[in-house]
């Protein structure tokens, strides 16, 4: 009968530990969600070509979920839009890219953060593998990148 509470109480604090480690882990993904903040807000491309142009808008959701859209045109027609997500998911960080050229949204997985940038990955995507943004003043440069190729695209913060 002894062995068999020691054996509750074993399994009862194993339990509770788990649950903590959990919520850390899920807290510690939900802080990096919060320091990555800057990236919201309204970005108006800088470097599109002639005649061309292109924005990322990026909002906060929840403490969790971070949502935006990417957009190009041409003139005043709209000939790209992608839909965005950053979210934290299952004590991890993952930008979701939902485009119209893949069957269902691909995820990548947050590989590191600083103040000021991120970068997530998916070696197993065609491309892009890896996926940056970095924040330089009032400029936000975006850069796709896999298998020796890398796309920069530079932003302006639009003023409100």
């Amino acid at each position: 009968m002894v062995l068999v509470l020691k054996k509750n109480k074993i399994m009862k604090t194993a339990f509770i530990g788990f649950v903590f480690l959990l919520a850390s882990t899920q807290a510690a993904a939900q802080s990096s969600l919060t320091k990555m903040q800057w990236l919201l807000g309204d970005w108006i491309r800088t470097n599109a070509k002639p005649g061309r142009s292109g924005l990322e808008v990026w909002e906060k959701i929840s403490d969790t979920e971070f949502i935006g859209r990417g957009i190009n045109l041409r003139g005043t027609d709209t000939t790209f839009v992608e839909k965005l997500k950053i979210i934290c998911l299952e004590n991890k960080i993952f930008y979701v890219a939902d485009v119209p050229e893949n069957k269902e949204p691909v995820f990548f997985e947050a590989s590191s953060f600083s103040p000021t940038s991120v970068t997530f990955e998916n070696v197993k995507h065609d491309f892009p593998k890896k996926i940056s943004y970095e924040l330089t003043g009032t400029n936000l440069k975006a850069t796709i990148s896999g298998d020796g190729k890398s796309i920069d695209y530079w932003f302006e913060r639009k003023a409100d």
